[in-house]
């Protein structure tokens, strides 16, 4: 029963499907999947599916016959038409073809017609109308030779006097209507001459400014002592004849059309390079100007020009965006400027009232607002000292030639000296890796010389002064090494790198002393502080380096006052005057030498370490004769590897005494601290919690090692110290090691089965001994 209901539902599903939109589908296959016999209506759906299939065959097997027949009558259709077409376009070609001759004709024949007509009437008329004709045709050939101002009083005599006289006709009232288009005309050709003129400025600027600038060089390259004077270049040459020239055209007609506005050359000879007038044409401005005011619109051409030129400002001081990457760029964005500015400089003085002083201020002003800005910007991306030194000179021969023509520069050189710190800074990048590259390449030996030559020529790099080893015969070794007169080439090179760029700033040799040593300063506590350290913390740098490395400095150090005479000759400031800055950069080469002297000790202490690690005591050793024991191997090797550094330790400068030269402190300190760490060493190693019984016989050969020990420290390995100090670092050892042999004797034994405890006490006693004995030991030192 249930089977039967599901397909009679399964049925009406169906039927709603086929007789329901699509859009409407979706609640009726819901109740399908709702159920639990989907599969059974996917199969009827299928099946429904095949019987429409086979239906829409059987249709289209019916229709098939009559389908095929209607496509061939088309087909022949189709050919008859194609034929009436090529009919209809053969026909209507020959028809073009036909009429061509006679619509040639009839069209000759209205031209004829027309001509005939219109010369009979403008034979008759022109009898009665010559005079204004001939007028009209003069006003035509200045329009064409572009006379404009003789163009503008014949049009007043043709509006005024011909044209009244001529009478009524029609071309005499196309004439007078036509009379203001012409003024119009003669105003936009005169405004288009203006545009190709601003136009040809832009595109001159540049080369206006690189001549300008070029002037500026070569005068003061003549004579830097005598003060510019101002506009004494460009610009400069018939400034006075022009504006005489000018000011009397404005009541009659100038000399000539093409005399309007032109400069005087009359001083060519006396310039070498050629002004800006002879780079462009100024008559087209000069000739606008004249025709708004006759035609009493100057107020707007000077506004018009005015606003254009603003407009061309704001290019000119727009800078590329990379602007920063080479020189060039650089000097096209100031060559436009300058030439910008020269322009208007010359319109300033040529003209009467076109720009004024306050307009050109203005223009100025915000012209230096941007340069600074743009200058600012584009100079932070610079990291190249060279660059930035050929930036400032470019600058100063900016400011210099437009201070020439009366512009205030102050913000530049205000400008420049805020740059002068990020030069310093560039500066210290570069000569931090000079100095890294010198650290690196040294091979931290003392320099050998053979030759008196060769003497020589490492005394005029670093100032040695020492007569003692000006004595010495040839060959001979110079206490320091490579690094020390290269080091001290190169802090010569940075002050004359700072020099460079103080020059032609405007200031004074105290202020120029005060950067240099400031500069200076910075060099040696910072970049070559932080070089110093870099090769003091290096991996694998040996004794002998960092020995080599505090005589260095110790040189360096004893050269700053050559430095600071060195600055004193080039800036000609005593070193007394009273806010003269000193140089400190003595800190830094005791800081440096105070880094290599605990770079010392901990890597001497280091490799005493290594040494020790090879000690290997049998501490339940058999008992032997005391001629039978022999020092251990790990310490023979020890004392030999000591005796070897402490000798090369006598190279470090010390204490004058007896005509004698001692190992400075940093020989005894490193010695002390070597004997001591040996000691507080060995200590531990019986105090070991692992050890936890030792024999007489390991007693004895450490007792062996301890006089091998005390026999280096009675040697005086590195001379300086006073009676048996050095031995005071083994003292507490010797005490410790006394106990430890008495401690093996037998003891009787307490209650408990235990020992006396008292050695026991000292033995944990003596693990705080070292530091008091070496706390002795530096007083004795």
């Amino acid at each position: 029963m249930a089977s039967v209901e599901t397909a009679a539902e399964h049925e009406r599903i169906l039927r709603e499907i086929e007789s329901t939109d699509t859009n409407c589908i979706g609640p009726t296959l819901r109740s399908v999947y709702d159920g639990q016999e989907h599969g059974l209506f996917m199969e009827k759906l299928d099946a429904r599916i095949r019987n429409h299939d086979r239906e829409i065959e059987k249709m289209c097997n019916h229709h098939f016959q009559g389908f095929v027949d209607s496509i061939t009558e088309l087909l022949k259709v189709r050919g008859e038409a194609q034929k009436l077409k090529s009919q209809v376009i053969e026909t209507n070609v020959r028809l073009q073809e036909d009429g061509k001759v006679l619509i040639g004709s009839m069209e000759e024949l209205k031209q004829c017609r027309v001509q005939q007509r219109n010369i009979a009437t403008t034979v008759d008329k022109l009898a009665h109308c010559l005079p204004v004709l001939e007028m009209y045709s003069r006003l035509q050939e200045q329009m064409r030779a572009k006379r404009y101002y003789p163009a503008l009083r014949t049009l007043e005599q043709l509006e005024h006097t011909c044209l009244p006289r001529a009478g009524q006709y029609r071309f005499c009232s196309i004439m007078a209507e036509n009379i203001p288009k012409l003024r119009m005309h003669i105003r936009e050709t005169a405004m288009t001459q203006l545009r190709d003129f601003l136009e040809s400025i832009r595109k001159h600027s540049d080369k206006i400014g690189e001549t300008a600038i070029k002037q500026a060089q070569l005068q003061r390259s003549l004579d830097s002592a005598v003060t510019l004077q101002p506009r004494a270049l460009i610009g400069r040459r018939g400034r006075k004849e022009a504006a005489v020239t000018e000011s009397s055209g404005e009541g009659g007609s100038p000399l000539s059309e093409q005399d309007s506005g032109i400069l005087d050359v009359e001083d060519e000879e006396e310039e070498d390079v050629p002004g800006a007038q002879d780079l462009v044409d100024f008559s087209p401005v000069y000739r606008c100007l004249h025709i708004y005011t006759v035609l009493g619109l100057r107020d707007v051409f000077e506004n018009y020009y005015r606003k254009q030129r603003r407009k061309q400002a704001r290019l000119v001081l727009q800078p590329h965006s990379n602007m920063h990457e080479t020189l060039e760029g650089y000097r096209r964005y100031f060559n436009q400027i300058v030439g910008f500015f020269v322009v208007e400089d010359h319109i300033l003085h040529t003209t009467q009232g076109l720009v004024n002083r306050a307009y050109v201020e203005e223009l100025w002003e915000l012209a230096l607002s941007k340069i600074v800005a743009a200058l600012r910007t584009h100079s932070s991306y610079c990291d190249d000292p060279d660059l930035v030194l050929d930036l400032k000179n470019l600058i100063v021969l900016f400011a210099d030639t437009l201070q020439g023509y009366g512009f205030p520069v102050s913000q530049l050189f205000d400008m420049l000296l805020e740059m002068r710190e990020q030069y310093g800074e560039i500066l210290l990048k570069r000569w931090n890796l000079t100095f890294r590259q010198i650290l690196d390449q040294d091979n931290f030996s003392p320099i050998p010389v053979s030759t008196e030559q060769e003497y020589r020529q490492y005394t005029s790099q670093f100032p040695l002064q020492d007569p003692e080893l000006e004595k010495l015969s040839f060959p001979k070794k110079l206490p320091f090494s490579e690094f020390v007169p290269k080091a001290y080439c190169q802090l010569k090179e940075f002050i004359y790198a700072c020099l460079k760029y103080s020059e032609d700033l405007h200031l004074s040799s105290t202020e120029i002393d005060d950067m240099i040593r400031k500069s200076t300063n910075l060099l040696l506590t910072r970049t070559l502080s932080n070089c110093l350290q870099y090769a003091i913390k290096k991996k694998n740098v040996g004794l002998a380096e960092l020995v080599q490395v505090i005589i260095n400095t110790t040189h360096l150090e004893q050269s700053c006052h050559f430095l600071e005479e060195f600055i004193t000759n080039i800036t000609n400031v005593p070193p007394e005057t009273a806010n003269a800055t000193k140089l400190y950069g003595t800190a830094t080469f005791k800081d440096a030498r105070h880094a290599a002297e605990a770079e010392i000790y901990t890597s001497l202490n280091a490799k005493i370490d290594q040494f020790l690690q090879l000690a290997d005591y049998d501490w339940m050793s058999a008992a032997q004769s005391s001629g039978g024991l022999t020092t251990s191997d790990y310490l023979v090797d020890l004392i030999t590897f000591l005796r070897s550094t402490f000798s090369v330790f006598t190279n470090l400068p010390g204490m004058p005494v007896e005509h004698a030269t001692l190992p400075g402190k940093v020989a005894q300190t490193a010695c002390m601290s070597a004997c001591k760490h040996i000691s507080t060493s060995l200590m531990q190693l019986l105090l070991d919690p692992e050890v936890r019984q030792i024999s007489i016989g390991a007693l004895h050969q450490l007792n062996v090692d301890l006089k091998e020990c005390e026999s280096f420290a009675r040697a005086s390995p590195v001379a300086g110290f006073q009676g048996d100090t050095l031995l005071l670092a083994f003292s507490d050892l010797r005490q410790d090691e006394g106990d430890e042999q008495e401690e093996c004797r037998p003891r009787p034994v307490q209650e408990g089965g235990q020992r006396p405890t008292e050695a026991h006490r000292r033995r944990h006693q003596t693990a705080t001994q070292p530091h008091r004995a070496a706390s002795r030991l530096n007083g004795a030192s």
